[in-house]
């Protein structure tokens, strides 16, 4: 079978340093979120505001209501 020796320095890497940790993913994530702070970078957060959610919810809700009272009014119009 063929092996990517890219992918497998990569697999080697990524379990040392997790063996670095004891496997710990709260302590792996506590070096993520230090390394993150430490690099200056902006971090994005890509999670919707509540305001525009609810808001489209709200939306939804009035377009489906709108579409039931024109199958209806549609119905009623054909005598079925």
């Amino acid at each position: 079978m063929w092996t990517d020796e890219i992918v497998e320095e990569i697999h080697r890497i990524r379990e040392e340093y997790a063996k670095s940790f004891n496997y710990d993913l709260d302590a792996i994530f506590a070096d993520l979120r230090k390394k993150e702070a430490a690099s200056g970078r902006e971090v994005v957060n890509l999670l919707r505001k509540p305001s525009l959610t609810s808001r489209w919810s709200g939306q939804a809700r009035e377009l489906d209501d709108g579409i039931k009272d024109a199958k209806e009014s549609r119905r009623n119009n054909l005598n079925i």
